[in-house]
């Protein structure tokens, strides 16, 4: 059975459905990071191993192992990672990034840039992301815990039309993003292009989408990002076809709100059955900075409203 080395440190975040665990190491002189994906067992959830899916179990080792992002614009991987798999699951060992505290701006020209390159799209990228992780709420339920809160009329609108603005997603031009772009998964820079890491639900989705998901915990508004984004959309070394400003809002906005609220639910779910009511847990530790981040998509969630 496979065991982390002794002296080995564990490094926080980074677990998902299938993640073992996340460890800083070194060799020599060198930091590494290695991570442990498990691989899918009898009655594990079938979108494990399914290609598609967001959640599928495999997809970081064979974006590493084919090196499809390892030298594209605006956005590239680390190089040099190695991939061991075994019978029960890969190691992924990777050089450590050092944090190049990049600006909100820098990232969301990149994510423009990344998303006119001309990225290959392999069997494994993921599709529909925001569909399938809807798909997972409506199957617990939709979002109970906000119904609860002063949001709910608004909640329970987004929630009634959401299969309306999923296809509108599904209409918007698609373009190659990470997939769970942040400022812990995009840390470095290597000359005009940002260096990310996890790539776990790198895949195919709307123009914008990606800059809706950054947007939610950048430091910077929705507006500056959707310039900076545009920016990087017009390289002229760009490859894919010419975007129309108004998708891009479009994909921006559904997938920032949407995600929000998801958010927002699955925070407040955790602490509603304690004592005390729910109103007086939002400014819990972790509920608050959800929260926050839904708040500052106002002006998002007015036009969806509109819509």
């Amino acid at each position: 059975m496979w065991e982390p080395e002794p002296g080995w440190h564990p490094l926080p975040g980074g677990l998902g459905a299938s993640t073992v665990g996340v460890w800083r190491t070194a060799r020599g002189d060198d930091p590494l990071v290695v991570k442990r994906v498990a691989a899918p067992v009898a009655g594990d959830p079938p979108e494990l191993s399914d290609p598609t899916h967001h959640a599928y179990w495999r997809r970081e080792a064979d974006v590493l192992a084919t090196g499809v992002v390892a030298g594209t614009r605006g956005l590239r991987g680390v190089v040099a990672a190695t991939v061991e798999e075994d019978a029960d699951g890969i190691t992924i060992t990777r050089p450590w990034v050092e944090d190049a505290a990049l600006s909100g701006l820098f990232v969301a020209v990149s994510l423009g840039r990344f998303a006119r390159a001309g990225v290959p799209r392999p069997a494994f990228c993921a599709r529909q992301q925001l569909r399938t992780r809807l798909e997972r709420t409506e199957r617990r339920g939709g979002w109970p815990t906000l119904g609860r809160t002063t949001a709910a009329d608004v909640a329970d609108h987004l929630w009634s039309r959401r299969e309306t603005f999923l296809d509108i997603l599904d209409s918007l031009p698609q373009v190659s993003q990470h997939g769970d772009p942040s400022h812990a998964n995009i840390p470095g820079r290597d000359g005009d292009d940002a260096v990310a890491i996890d790539w776990s639900t790198f895949g195919v989705g709307p123009v914008g989408a990606d800059l809706g998901y950054f947007s939610l915990m950048a430091r910077e508004e929705l507006d500056p990002l959707l310039d900076a984004y545009r920016l990087g959309l017009d390289d002229p070394r760009g490859s894919g076809e010419p975007v129309d400003v108004d998708d891009v809002v479009l994909g921006a906005r559904i997938t920032a709100v949407y995600t929000g609220f998801g958010r927002a639910e699955w925070a407040l779910a955790r602490v509603a059955g304690g004592e005390g009511a729910l109103a007086g847990k939002f400014r819990h530790p972790s509920v608050a900075p959800y929260l926050r981040a839904l708040q500052r998509q106002s002006a998002s969630v007015e036009a969806l409203l509109g819509w």
